[in-house]
């Protein structure tokens, strides 16, 4: 059955309207008829059963037949903070995080950060906007595929200081480091108490790696560096690597022992 998330204004009472660039998809490419069933996500997690009604080239119209109380979201929520990449690689990291469950992502420009300057020249042009409207999308794209209740926000991309400021809500903060050799993750999971975690924030820095002073400064505030074994992993790798191991861990990531 194929999903669609509506603004939550969209559903009154027992009736839905999909508008936008997913009628085109549904006419057009998945060439569903009046009749079908789809499932409705009202983007704030809340989930239905509908039939379509009618489709044409603006609107299709859904009757709502009943809620689905499916829930498809991580009993624990992780935020990842990804070093800004270069090229198109923060649409792989978006893509593949809202996969695997991730809560929010939001870019950190740290010192080696390769693409600094050319950051600052997006927030004069408003070029960074079209770069988070794009990101956003992908979100939810991947949202549709993964079948989530609720689509990961992308955020704008922020100082290192400002991150360190961020963090302060969390219940645990990852930094998976390179320099970092004799604590990993299986260490990480006996030191701690898996039921006092809530919030977790993962910290991966960009293609440069992070420098000293930004560890010690994580350090400082009580983060978690840790290796994610011998071999180097590129940073769009990163990221998702740690997300699966604290999926795994701590979430539903491989499925319930009952």
């Amino acid at each position: 059955m194929h999903k669609f998330f509506v603004p939550k204004s969209s559903i009154d009472a027992n009736k839905a309207i999909i508008e936008g660039e997913d009628v085109k998809h549904i006419y057009k490419v998945l060439r569903l008829q009046v009749g079908e069933k789809v499932s409705i996500n009202n983007s704030c997690g809340k989930e239905y059963i509908g039939e379509i009604t009618y489709i044409d080239k603006k609107v299709v119209n859904i009757n709502i037949l009943k809620e689905n109380p499916i829930n498809n979201e991580s009993p624990i929520e992780v935020y990842l903070f990804q070093g800004m990449p270069k090229s198109t690689k923060m649409d792989l990291i978006v893509q593949k995080n809202t996969e695997l469950g991730v809560k929010s992502i939001t870019p950190i420009i740290t010192k080696r950060v390769e693409l600094k300057t050319e950051i600052m020249e997006f927030k004069k042009d408003k070029e960074i906007d079209k770069k988070i409207i794009r990101w956003n999308r992908i979100a939810l794209e991947a949202s549709k595929q993964s079948k989530r209740s609720l689509i990961p926000v992308i955020n704008e991309p922020i100082e290192f200081e400002n991150l360190l400021l961020e963090l302060k809500a969390m219940d645990l903060v990852v930094v998976p480091y390179e320099n970092e050799e004799g604590y990993g993750m299986k260490k990480l999971i006996e030191d701690i108490d898996k039921e006092t975690i809530n919030k977790v924030a993962i910290i991966i820095g960009p293609e440069g790696g992070f420098e000293e002073f930004e560890i010690s400064k994580l350090k400082q505030i009580g983060s978690k560096i840790i290796t994610l074994g011998p071999r180097i992993l590129r940073t769009e790798t990163a990221g998702f690597t740690c997300l699966s191991l604290i999926m795994y861990e701590f979430g539903d990531l491989g499925g319930s022992v009952k």
